[in-house]
């Protein structure tokens, strides 16, 4: 008699493609990009893999070490990672993750690079410079004279790691840094001065609570200059291959995103250029900040679709009372009610990335609907994750609340993007500046819900009590949350009711606009087409 005989676990989810997923597929061509469909079925197999899945493992368990000093004592400031994160980089930035929409000129650039960014998710920490060199470009653009030297280093495929001059790279990585400890997300507070040279340049004093991806090549920060907050650019490497005195003071310990190091950092007189106009940082950075938080979108749908997948894959091997979880009812409502979630992020991220490509062209209405909603995505999805996560984790039972099944990586990550780039209440403040201060964007934005008038009346009478909800003026501010809540899920509904899968649609309007639905997972109401909503989430594995 054996007394170790392994029956009744799941085998793991390898071998599978993450660019197999209908919502994404369907957005993907919807928006321009369907050109793109083989290169991301080709990333997706990449990152559905035993060796990428592996290297996630691996850098999350050998987290980033900073290195202050050398052996002699000489100063370095530079940060160690495991090989494993060098390899996940390689790959994103060989597939133009990082900055390629900037260098292509085709229509829906911006929404390959999205649909890319959202499937390449063996470890999500190794996102946050993809994200940033993404997002610093046109923000950069403010400065012709720098856009024109370091763009085409930005936007190369080429992944060269390491301090050196940035002109004598391959290619280059951007971060930003703006927060210091006295302000947080009130940046114009910031204490940090910049002193002008005669040269053009200038110096630095001052420090910065939080650099994320502090190992990067070029950061944009603000600091007070003469003229007031100004934005500017500082390398971690001078032309003559000096450092230029940005120091690392220590490496934070965070609850999530551990295989990305974040660190504070002190400029004593450190070398930078201005980007923009003195007085004008804040505007002038909000260019990068716009699309890091579409990039928040992105990674919390992203991980919704990763969570549901590996609930949904467990559910259809594991047993329990002598049936497969997954043809048990209370489960199924379950699985079906978190992919609903899901794919009404993941419809809502393509559309922004359609609008951010528009935009990006030149397109005037897009510009305007994408102010507002983007601001209304990154609340709405963002705050959606973390609860997401927990369900999906609790699926696996046990099992999920072990590491080596992933699930409690997942759920430390989820937080993280409704806290970057503006936590939840800066976000929902944001909507409500833009709907008094814009009134084109709430016109973008009514154009792109009428669009489903009459196909569905549960959307009808939401989008009757989302007006009145926006007519009240009483204590608005106070109720900025409920508005914003409002808002995105319209926005969802209409999305869903023209493009999604009518089972998922129907769904969804049923609980989320119809309000038959609890306050937990897995409380939709009878009378859906639950199987065909658990089959888009299934994965096929081999």
């Amino acid at each position: 008699m054996t007394t170790h005989e392994v029956v009744n676990q799941v085998p793991p989810l390898v071998g599978h493609d993450t660019a197999d997923d209908p919502a994404l597929l369907d957005g993907l061509a919807r928006e321009g990009a369907g050109w793109a469909t083989a290169g991301l079925h080709a990333l997706g197999r990449l990152a559905g893999g035993e060796a990428a899945t592996e290297h996630g493992r691996l850098a999350n368990e050998h987290p980033p070490v900073l290195r202050t000093h050398d052996r002699f004592g000489h100063r370095v400031d530079e940060v160690e990672f495991h090989p494993s994160w060098h390899e996940l980089m390689r790959t994103a930035v060989g597939h133009g993750l990082h900055a390629a929409p900037w260098a292509d000129d085709r229509p829906g650039a911006h929404v390959a690079r999205a649909a890319g960014f959202y499937v390449w998710r063996p470890d999500a920490g190794h996102g946050c410079p993809i994200s940033m060199t993404y997002a610093a470009v046109p923000a950069l653009r403010h400065s012709p004279e720098l856009a024109a030297r370091y763009e085409p280093l930005l936007a190369s495929t080429a992944y060269d790691f390491g301090l050196r001059p940035p002109l004598g790279k391959r290619g280059l990585l951007a971060g930003m840094s703006m927060t210091e400890k006295q302000g947080g997300s009130d940046v114009r507070a910031n204490t940090t001065t910049a002193r002008p040279e005669p040269d053009g340049s200038y110096r630095l004093l001052g420090h910065k609570w939080f650099t994320s991806a502090p190992m990067c090549d070029l950061f944009l920060t603000l600091a007070q200059a003469p003229g007031g907050l100004t934005c500017f650019l500082v390398p971690r490497v001078l032309p003559d291959g000096g450092r230029n005195p940005m120091r690392l003071m220590r490496l934070k310990d965070k609850l999530g995103n551990r295989s990305n190091a974040s660190a504070e950092i002190e400029y004593e007189h450190a070398v930078a250029w201005r980007v923009g106009d003195e007085g004008r940082g804040v505007r002038t950075i909000l260019d990068m900040v716009n699309l890091t938080r579409l990039d928040c979108v992105i990674g919390a749908a992203a991980g919704m679709r990763q969570g549901v997948t590996t609930a949904v894959h467990h559910a259809t091997h594991r047993t329990a009372f002598g049936r497969y979880l997954a043809d048990q009812p209370l489960m199924r409502n379950v699985l079906a009610d978190l992919a609903v979630e899901s794919e009404a992020a993941t419809v809502l991220m393509t559309r922004l990335a359609g609008a951010t490509d528009r935009s990006a062209r030149g397109d005037a209405g897009e510009t305007a609907f994408k102010r507002l909603a983007l601001a209304v995505g990154k609340y709405w999805v963002c705050k959606r994750w973390p609860g997401h996560a927990a369900e999906a984790l609790e699926c696996l039972g046990g099992n999920g609340y072990v590491e080596e099944s992933g699930m409690p990586r997942l759920f430390r990550e989820s937080p993280l993007n409704s806290i970057w780039e503006g936590s939840g209440n800066v976000a929902a403040l944001d909507v409500l500046r833009a709907l008094t201060r814009e009134p084109q964007v709430l016109a973008a934005y009514e154009a792109e819900v009428a669009a489903a008038t009459g196909a569905d009346a549960r959307l009808d009478a939401a989008v009757r009590r989302m007006r009145d909800e926006l007519a009240d003026h009483t204590d608005l501010e106070l109720r900025a949350r409920r508005v914003v809540e409002r808002l995105a899920l319209v926005l969802q509904g209409a999305l869903l009711v023209r493009h999604g899968h009518p089972a998922v649609a129907d769904a969804f309007c049923a609980s989320r606009l119809d309000g038959d639905h609890g306050q937990a997972y897995g409380t939709l109401p009878g009378g859906l087409d639950l199987a065909a909503i658990i089959d888009r989430a299934t994965p096929t594995v081999g």
